[in-house]
């Protein structure tokens, strides 16, 4: 038998404990914020995989946002040498999940099984793949004990919080050094015949908006921060928007309309605070003094992240100019570069051939609309050989009763043992 066939029996054999494993790590309940059960969900993996010839470290990402006594960030590396030398394939999944929010029916800890479908909170992502990529490892070493190099599997924090954490952290210790790791797999859930190869760019910024507090009875006496803040939401209606809109890349993001620039006004504070849960009382007549908010402009690889800010700084200082009284702070929040891996990176390429080889289709290439952990390992770890492929569909992420396909994560295991078959075999 050789090994593609072995492969193909040993990803079958382990349908049972694929579907245990997605379970148990469904009811670890990871969320964040504020960052639970990290410690928990890094000791049960350390356990399974030490138990499979993997040296482990945990590693706590000290100093962290988030970090704290009371929630560390805590990461887990696995690493199982080959005999002979070779390159090193590492799969790295977060194992944080957003919080549970309203419309379950069913429980959002519970790993439930119906026919096809495992649900809970991260089963799509990304427990489902971070599952797939341990299945995909042992079936691998068990069909091919003599393999080249060496395979990682990391579990890693804070991804749904910008990965600061996580894969950040790690790639400023050295994680990620193209001299150790030479080819990473993130097993995001993308759809198991596309290969994700980077993602947009993002820009958070806040912006202010001044005015004068005075009575109510007298708006006049004041000036009302809320009015200026109308002022520029209605030049971004009348003039940004329609600019965003004109901008097309050429990179294969999905959806169709994430490959045009975008804007989302995330929030909006202005004037008082909103009242304690309870209370009863009418609000005091006060002119709004302040009024803020949040930008979450997503840009394109052919687009200068100065530029970017350029055109929000200059339609504010054009009003500044033209109407009085009118006075602002900006202050950047969070800021990504686009990132894309070539097509014809070797990850990318022998992916590919996994993926028409069990599924009889040619892989799509795809870009992610939002970013995810690529970003620092790209920028900090300088690994540009990175993409993300994993089982799941991405509409599902962060949804009430979210769920992740058994065959899904069993052919998307076999896709992932196939590319270890191919690069260290």
């Amino acid at each position: 038998m050789d090994l593609t066939a072995r492969l193909f029996a040993e990803i079958a054999a382990r349908r049972d404990s694929l579907i245990a494993l997605t379970q148990d790590l469904i009811r670890i309940p990871t969320l964040n914020p504020p960052g639970r059960c990290y410690r928990e969900i890094c000791d049960y993996l350390s356990d399974r995989l030490s138990a499979q010839g993997f040296v482990t470290a945990l590693v706590r990402a000290e100093g962290t946002p988030g970090d704290s006594e009371a929630h560390p960030r805590w990461n887990l590396i696995a690493r199982r040498e080959g005999p002979r030398p070779g390159d090193c394939v590492h799969f790295n999944s977060h194992h944080d999940v957003v919080e549970v929010g309203h419309g379950w029916t069913r429980d959002p800890f519970g790993g439930s099984v119906e026919g096809d479908q495992i649900f809970g909170r991260g089963a799509c992502d990304m427990k489902g793949g971070l599952a797939a990529s341990i299945i995909a490892a042992e079936a691998f070493i068990a069909a091919c004990p003599d393999f080249r190099g060496a395979i990682e599997i990391s579990a890693t924090a804070d991804e749904e919080s910008g990965g600061y954490g996580g894969v950040a952290y790690l790639a400023e210790q050295g994680w990620f050094d193209p001299d150790r790791v030479q080819h990473v797999i993130i097993p995001e859930p993308l759809h198991k015949d596309r290969i994700c190869l980077g993602h947009r760019g993002v820009w958070w910024a806040e912006v202010e908006t001044k005015g004068r507090i005075a009575h109510g009875s007298m708006p006049f006496l004041g000036d009302s921060a809320i009015r200026h803040m109308g002022a520029v939401l209605e030049e971004i209606e009348r003039k940004l928007y329609p600019l965003l809109a004109t901008k097309r890349t050429a990179m294969p993001v999905v959806p169709e309309g994430a490959r045009a620039s975008t804007l989302n006004i995330n929030s909006i504070h202005g004037g008082e605070a909103e009242p304690e849960p309870g209370y009863t009382g009418l609000p005091a007549p006060c002119v709004a003094d302040r009024c803020r908010i949040i930008l979450d402009r997503r840009f394109l690889i052919e687009e200068d992240l100065t530029e970017v800010k350029a055109e929000v700084t200059g339609l504010l200082d054009t009003l500044r100019d033209r109407r009085p009284g009118f006075d602002y702070t900006i202050r950047d929040l969070f800021e990504v570069r686009p990132t894309q891996t070539s097509p014809d990176a070797p990850i990318v390429r022998s992916t590919a051939a996994a993926i028409e080889r069990v599924l009889g289709r040619v892989a799509e290439h795809v870009v992610s609309p939002g970013t995810y952990d690529q970003k620092h390992i790209d920028r900090i770890g300088r690994m540009k050989n990175c993409i993300a492929y994993g089982p799941g569909l991405l509409h599902l992420a962060h949804q009430p009763d979210e769920w992740v396909g058994i065959q899904d994560m069993a052919d998307s295991a076999l896709v992932m043992a196939l590319v270890l078959a191919d690069l260290l075999g």
